[in-house]
């Protein structure tokens, strides 16, 4: 069975044949930023985004190519981080102006940029928002004025499609996380209790949907528990649940894919040999019929979103809060950026699973040593 696993395993890795070929084909030396896709570059309608540039970090941070980025890419990353912050609102913002109005979106951009201007060991130019420094803090959320606002606020979010509903709800954590302990505990408590109350006693999941949508908004209410050191609550009905829908189920999305892994990694519910066997072959086999030609994933099956903030919503789907499209790219079949690090942290999540050691992809050893050895030339 070992053996088994070991080749599975292997036959994943050659799915990254191209891969960094692609990757490097994203950066924008110009701005400093990664393009979401090939269609976004060469189109030459879009330019490079936060979230995009973000996870091509974090695509080279996992594969242990960070030690290799040059000092004027590092420096290039920095100025296009501090060049989207808001100076009024000290918020990072994409150049489209719908970006701004999908709360979910702006919340994301904040922790992603601190977390990357860190990195690099800098900082923000203006005051962040909810900060003591300046007028900053009046554009904290109003939920966020009290407890009783904030409780009222999570049982607004509707939970029809909960990847959505609960991406709203875990969105109001980097607010939270910026309170002082005191001041969020009454904030933290209410969010626990409500979240307690309306999970799946049988599934361990929130919200409405199919049983992939499902999974998806737990593993969205995760990063919520995860950011307060809080043990998700269900985790064995959790794991039954998403072994079914793994069995029976079509996964149609790379997020399909990656957040039943995830989910995996954060409840550590111990797993026999032969259902990791079993888990990372009908992994893998999902992965590969999102790879493309051009050496990337696409996020869906037909092609990658244009515009990932709405990507959530498939065709005849509908919820009240519905943003307005930030699109990124043309929505072609070809690779995108969301797609290739969820598929770069399931390759590693696998591989812990499995007790073997974070070996760097072959892929990008390849690619690798011929950028060195082009240096050196």
């Amino acid at each position: 069975m070992k053996r088994r696993l070991d080749g599975i395993l292997e036959r994943g890795d050659g799915l990254f044949d191209g891969f960094f070929e692609w990757l490097e084909g994203q950066y924008d030396p110009d701005s400093g930023g990664f393009y979401y896709a090939r269609s976004s570059r060469d189109s030459g309608e879009f330019v490079p985004d936060i979230e995009s540039t973000a996870q091509a970090l974090n695509i080279i941070e996992r594969c242990g190519l960070a030690p290799y980025l040059t000092e004027d890419m590092k420096k290039g990353v920095v100025r296009f981080f501090q060049s989207r912050q808001d100076p009024e609102t000290g918020y990072f913002y994409d150049v489209n102006p719908n970006m701004r109005q999908d709360d979910v979106m702006v919340g994301r951009a904040l922790g992603y940029s601190l977390r990357a201007l860190r990195k690099f060991g800098a900082e923000p130019l203006y005051p962040l928002p909810g900060s003591s420094l300046g007028d900053a803090a009046s554009s904290f959320p109003d939920y966020c004025q009290s407890p009783e606002a904030y409780g009222e606020w999570l049982r607004s979010i509707s939970l029809a499609n909960s990847w959505r509903g609960c991406d709203r709800l875990c969105n109001s954590a980097p607010y939270l996380a910026q309170m002082e302990e005191e001041k969020r505990e009454p904030f933290l408590q209410q969010a626990l209790s409500y979240f307690a109350s309306i999970q799946n006693p049988e599934t361990g999941l929130w919200g409405e949907g199919a049983p992939y949508v499902q999974i998806s908004g737990t593993f969205k209410l995760l990063t919520f528990y995860s950011k307060f050191e809080v043990p998700l609550p269900r985790t064995e009905q959790i794991y039954n649940a998403l072994l079914h829908a793994l069995r029976h189920e079509t996964a149609s999305d790379m997020c399909y894919i990656r957040n039943p892994i995830s989910l995996l990694s954060a409840i550590h519910v111990p797993m026999t040999e032969e259902e990791l066997t079993e888990i990372a072959e009908i992994t893998l086999d999902n992965m590969a019929r999102l790879k493309r030609t051009d050496g990337g994933f696409s996020r869906e099956i037909d092609h990658s979103p244009p515009a990932p903030n709405v990507a959530q919503v498939k065709q005849g789907e509908y919820y009240p809060d519905m943003p307005a499209a930030v699109p990124i790219g043309k929505g072609e079949v070809e690779g995108d950026m969301n797609a290739g690090t969820q598929a770069v942290l399931i390759r590693y999540s696998l591989r812990q699973f499995a007790g073997l050691d974070e070996q760097m992809l072959p892929a990008a050893k390849v690619w690798l040593s011929t950028r060195l050895t082009s240096a050196d030339g």
